[in-house]
């Protein structure tokens, strides 16, 4: 007696199948630490948003706006995005039945000079020229017992969310860019002023020295000690020129336009930026917050599904298909109960002889799952000393910052009573000049602390992954 359904045994062995593709994916515990090393006080914490808002620079937000709306690497992560979309979509469809819809009319012509024609042309009621009409529905369907499509679609999915994050990434790569390269024009900007100062009273020294060797009161020799103080002067002024046009240009690209854009208010010098300072939470709260992680824990987390989707081919795959129309050989019986035509299948498709091979794409699958995990760790360690560095940049570039305006201060006291000796009597006019060009040198030591201040607040927000906060 024949089994009433003969594949029972088949489907029973793909069903008890269906819990076998593959390992469930669980974020590795990477046993961060509780707090860095040279972290601040968490009453500290700014809550501001977004984290340039720190720097309270309208020029500066302006530019972060236009480089959030026009940059072009952005526009590329933007890109990525929408293609990782599709890619989802298309693997949660594979899971679901497909149907299509055929309308067709065709004409042929058989030839009589082939071995077909030259029999049929013997036969009174051969007609050389024929049409074929057509009309169906068809539709199949896969079976994902195995889980294979599953696993796959969670693969896309994952693959989805790091190009989420991959956006996030890459607005905060950009907002940082944008902010140092602002920083250092200032920075550039600021020194030239102080420079020109410097030339100037160097000028003036120079003069001096020229009349007191005509009056015989010199030597030559301080002369050209002021010259070449003045020529040494002189040459830095290329360099930092060219180091705000390089900002410049760096700024122009940052934002989409071409490096020869009219500068507007950024080619007018104005003082370096002053941020608040934030807090950088703790070491756990990278995870969440720096979206380059987050790409490298999903990217680990789609090589962990791709490792079920390779162990499914290990089992059959089952498909279903139906066909449904109408074909005939003219359009008045086309739909007719004669011309009807309908198909059902049951496939059945199995890599039995190819073992091998599926087991080195298990290997290979689990080899990249690996190599992910490993990719995950390290940018969780460099993350994590990232921040350290940035803390620690932080703390001495203040500390700098204040013997610097000690000595700012103390050479101004110095000034102000060489002034004073000078307006007695008691000091000549090169002691005085030497008090300003002291003076005029701490202050250029000065813009660079500054600059260091606001570049390791901006590289502290690169490393917390942005806002800087607790939350």
């Amino acid at each position: 007696m024949r089994p009433a359904f003969p594949f029972a045994p088949l489907a029973l062995a793909l069903l008890l199948a269906g819990c076998a593709a593959g390992p469930d994916y669980h974020a590795p515990d990477l046993g961060l630490p509780g707090h860095y090393r040279a972290n601040l006080d968490p009453s500290q914490a700014s809550a501001q948003a977004p984290w340039w808002a720190s720097f309270a620079d309208p020029q500066l937000d302006a530019l972060e706006v236009a480089a959030m709306a026009q940059n072009l690497d952005l526009a590329q992560a933007m890109a990525r995005l929408d293609q990782a979309r599709g890619v989802a979509r298309a693997a949660g469809a594979a899971r679901l039945p497909a149907a299509q819809a055929t309308l067709q009319a065709a004409r042929s012509r058989q030839s009589l000079a082939n071995s077909v024609g030259v029999i049929e042309q013997l036969f009174p009621q051969f007609r050389r020229d024929s049409e074929l009409y057509d009309a169906s529905l068809g539709a199949s369907w896969e079976l994902d017992l195995s889980g294979g499509l599953g696993r796959s679609a969670e693969a896309a999915r994952a693959e989805l969310d790091a190009a989420h994050a991959g956006v996030e990434a890459a607005r905060l790569m950009v907002s940082v860019e944008v902010a140092e390269a602002y920083v250092a024009l200032r920075g550039a900007q600021q020194r030239r002023l102080i420079l020109e100062k410097q030339i100037g009273l160097l000028r003036d020294t120079m003069a001096l020295v020229q009349l007191r060797l005509d009056q015989g009161a010199a030597a030559q020799r301080d002369l050209d000690a002021a010259a070449a103080d003045l020529a040494q002067a002189e040459a830095v002024r290329p360099a930092l020129a060219a180091a705000a046009e390089a900002q410049l240009d760096r700024l122009s690209v940052l934002i989409g336009r071409p490096p020869e854009a009219p500068r507007g208010e950024l080619a007018r010098a104005a003082a370096v930026p002053r941020p608040a300072p934030g807090f950088a939470g703790a070491p756990a709260d990278l995870l969440r917050r720096r979206p380059d992680l987050v790409v490298a824990e999903r990217r680990l987390a789609a090589a962990n599904a791709r490792i079920g989707a390779a162990i499914a081919d290990y089992y059959p795959k089952v498909s279903l298909s139906a066909l449904l129309g109408a074909e005939s050989l003219s359009t008045e019986s086309l739909f007719s109960g004669r011309a009807g035509l309908a198909q059902s299948a049951l496939g059945l498709r199995w890599r039995l002889f190819d073992f091998g091979r599926v087991a080195a794409e298990v290997a290979t699958a689990r080899g990249r799952e690996a190599e992910a995990l490993a990719a995950y760790r390290q940018a969780v360690l460099r993350a994590a000393a990232d921040v350290e560095a940035a803390l620690t940049a932080r703390l001495q570039t203040a500390e700098q910052a204040q013997r610097l305006a000690d000595a700012r201060r103390d050479l101004a006291r110095r000034r102000a009573s060489t002034a004073d000796a000078y307006a007695a009597g008691a000091a000549s006019l090169l002691e005085l000049m030497d008090a300003d060009r002291q003076l005029l040198a701490v202050e250029d030591r000065v813009i660079q602390a500054q600059v260091g201040q606001a570049l390791a607040e901006v590289s502290l927000a690169r490393g917390a992954g942005g806002p800087l906060g607790p939350g």
